[in-house]
């Protein structure tokens, strides 16, 4: 199948100065394509085999451990999250700041289910997309990288109540650890990782990952900068920063389009991971009573300026995308503009991994982002 189109879009986006490098890959009932451009660090070529820092890219995988321990029964998703972990148990609603700039508490409305963190419904947010977290995480000791602290946010409003992006994952991480009664990498490896054949994907790199590792770029007036970052201690107390490759993602990606299988290699019940990519903020239970307010799904749809759905545990596509993705269609990032979508009506899934930022605002690459999936989908479907 001729990819010219694809192999264009990709050229253009390093030739305008919207990346430096990139690796994409693309799986279709109709063919596949795996494209690499540029530079991954001064002097380096982008190789088909760089490593990439997934950051919120490890959201869908945890998520993939969490269904695993329900189907057999060992967790339930209205489960209280606070029986597992004490943090959450105690966690308390940050309300505001007195006279002295002191923090503010009351107890929630409600206990914080597993539910709550799979759907960024639980209360929790970033500093980045919060005012008051920021304040708050601005008031306290700046956090060891790495340790549970990092993610011990207040929160924000009630269980249930609103829809917010924010760290209820990474507790998600830790009840899989408490629940397995096995550290997350383990698991991972041991149930995703090595069952799909994702070699190349690790919290701790290797000298030899280390090399092929893509550096970070920061946009600034002058261009992309090369923008030095601390690999993460080798023994964190929480485990939340994946490395991984383009084609290794894909592979995980192509497991959920497979409806929990790929080459004959069973990871979920496909019916576990039909509900997982289903939009949990339109859901009733059997009595068909809401699960949350009604404010949950504008919270999402302000977030990202579309009409959007929340899976477990990425953004549900309502309407879809004209020349791209199909509705119903599920996708997430990370941080550093990494990015892969799902379209279960086209049969077709796809990773494009560079490493830049910001994420937000960029319109070079949002750009680049579009003209490569619109030649994607020119070109398979």
């Amino acid at each position: 199948m001729a990819t010219n189109d694809i192999d264009a879009a990709l050229a253009e986006a390093v030739a305008s100065g919207a990346l430096v490098g990139a690796v994409a890959a693309v799986w279709s009932e109709h063919g596949t394509y795996e494209g690499v451009v540029g530079h991954a660090s001064a002097g380096r070529d982008m190789q088909s085999d760089s490593m990439f820092h997934l950051t919120s890219m490890i959201k869908a995988v945890v998520a993939v451990a969490l269904m695993q321990l329900v189907e057999r029964g060992i967790v339930a998703l209205d489960d209280c999250a606070g029986d597992l972990v004490p943090y959450i148990r105690d966690v308390q609603v940050l309300t505001g700041f007195d006279d002295d700039d002191r923090p503010l508490f009351r107890a929630p409305a409600r206990p914080i289910t597993i539910r709550h963190l799979l759907t960024h419904t639980a209360g929790f947010a970033y500093d980045f997309n919060d005012e008051t977290t920021r304040h708050y995480l601005a008031s306290v000791p700046v956090p060891a990288r790495g340790s549970d602290a990092d993610s011990e946010h207040p929160l924000v409003f009630d269980p249930g109540d609103h829809w917010m992006y924010g760290v209820s994952v990474d507790w998600i991480g830790r009840i899989v650890e408490v629940a397995s009664g096995q550290r997350l990498d383990e698991v991972l490896r041991e149930q995703i990782f090595d069952p799909l054949g994702m070699n190349d994907t690790t919290f701790t790199l290797s000298r030899e990952q280390v090399e092929r590792l893509a550096t970070l770029h920061t946009r600034t007036p002058d261009g992309l900068v090369p923008t030095p970052l601390d690999l993460p201690p080798t023994n964190p107390e929480m485990l939340r920063e994946l490395y991984s490759t383009a084609g290794d993602y894909l592979r995980f990606v192509r497991m959920l389009l497979g409806k929990g299988s790929i080459d004959h290699v069973r990871v979920l019940a496909s019916e576990t991971v039909e509900f997982m990519l289903a939009d949990h903020l339109e859901s009733t239970t059997p009595s068909g009573e809401r699960r949350f307010s009604p404010d949950v799904a504008a919270d999402l749809s302000a977030f990202l300026d579309e009409d959007s759905g929340w899976g477990l545990s990425f953004q549900i596509h309502r309407q879809g995308r004209p020349g791209r993705r199909s509705p119903g269609s599920v996708s997430w990032l990370g941080g550093y503009n990494t990015y892969y979508w799902i379209d279960p009506e086209r049969a077709l899934t796809g990773v494009f991994a560079t490493q830049t930022e910001p994420l937000v605002g960029d319109v070079e690459m949002s750009v680049a982002l579009e003209r490569f999936e619109r030649a994607v989908y020119n070109t398979f479907c």
